[in-house]
């Protein structure tokens, strides 16, 4: 077994303290920059491994950064975490990933865990919209623990925040959709009391108004996510006297519900019916039909959620400095909705 090489062979090797290899090492401003070029240089060159455990309890860190989503079984989501962990592994940090599958008393639990556990921050897309209200949530804002709102978030104090242009995606895909002739346009929402599926409603609703096309509350059904649920309330759209001729999902689940219902109906995709997602999932461009969807840019908000949080923990200014990042969203145009 190979002997794990410690501060003190580096110190004998160099002909130097023990002391100053540690200080070099914890970046000590008292040693100079040359000194800890060279205890870099060699401790890198003896397979030298800094022991976390003591680095922890002696800065008080324990470079662990807990990642709250509402589930992993989904790319956008995944592609976040992998953005995160891609800027915060190179600076010796640690992520914990846990799932709240859009329950409040899952998330509650999973914020005590990481709370338990002392993470160094908390980097979350909120599934409750009720969750500001909630006292376990408070008291996370209240212990100073840095706290990263990306995708879905709430407009919390001191609370920084990296999202998309939601409202911008909800219009770009309904204004496709008029510029493809369709003029009644259902759209398969979600939960509206969250931010992200009311902007992506009120984007919809803005594009038809501007294009003198009527708005009908009752092509607007609410959903979940999941491709049951697009099929479910597609089949009763496709009942209306007057069904719609296009659908806007908030998701591309839902929307690859809908693909399955239209197709089951008779109807031919896009010559009858036209249909967009949300989200940009791998499926979308991989099917027979490919689906017209609304890309999010899921790795450069995960790099930036990151980013915000290393500004927060190596700012020296006690106020902390509210950030908040809108990326633009891009419209991914494809058979399920290109009829010109």
């Amino acid at each position: 077994m190979t002997k794990k090489t410690t501060i003190y062979d580096i110190a004998k090797k160099l002909n130097i303290t023990a002391a100053t290899v540690s200080r070099a090492l914890n970046n000590n401003p008292k040693i100079s920059e040359k000194t800890k070029e060279l205890v870099f240089k060699t401790a890198s060159g003896m397979n030298y491994e800094q022991n976390k455990l003591a680095q922890a309890l002696k800065s008080g860190k324990s470079f662990n950064v807990g990642v709250i989503v509402p589930r992993i079984d989904s790319n956008f989501f995944s592609s976040v975490i992998r953005g995160i962990e891609e800027e915060l592994y190179p600076e010796g940090y640690h992520v914990i990933i846990c799932q709240t599958h859009d329950q409040q008393e899952l998330e509650i639990k999973n914020i005590n865990s990481l709370l338990n556990a002392q993470v160094d921050g908390i980097l979350m897309s909120i599934s409750n919209a009720k969750l500001e209200k909630n006292a376990v949530f408070n008291n996370l804002v209240k212990k100073n623990v840095p706290l990263i709102f990306f995708d879905r978030k709430k407009d919390i104090k001191n609370v920084s925040s990296i999202t998309i242009d939601d409202f911008k995606g909800g219009y770009e895909a309904t204004s496709h959709l008029i510029h493809q002739g369709c003029k009644r346009i259902a759209h398969l929402s979600n939960n509206r009391n969250l931010e992200i599926f009311k902007n992506r409603y009120l984007g919809y609703k803005q594009a038809l108004l501007d294009n003198n096309i009527p708005f009908d509350e009752s092509l607007v059904v609410e959903t979940f996510s999941k491709v049951i649920e697009g099929r479910e309330k597609t089949r009763l759209l496709l009942q209306m006297d007057n069904p719609p001729d296009a659908i806007f999902s908030s998701s591309d689940f839902s929307a690859l519900g809908a693909i399955e219902e239209i197709k089951e109906s008779g109807l031919r995709i896009p010559e009858d019916i036209c249909v967009v997602g949300f989200s940009n999932e791998p499926f979308t461009k991989f099917m027979e039909l490919s689906i017209s969807s609304i890309d999010q840019s899921p790795m450069e908000m995960g790099k930036i959620t990151a980013r915000m949080f290393l500004d927060e923990v190596a700012s020296e200014v006690k106020v902390k400095l509210e950030k908040h990042v809108v990326l633009t969203p891009t419209l991914i145009a494809r058979k399920s909705s290109l009829k010109i």
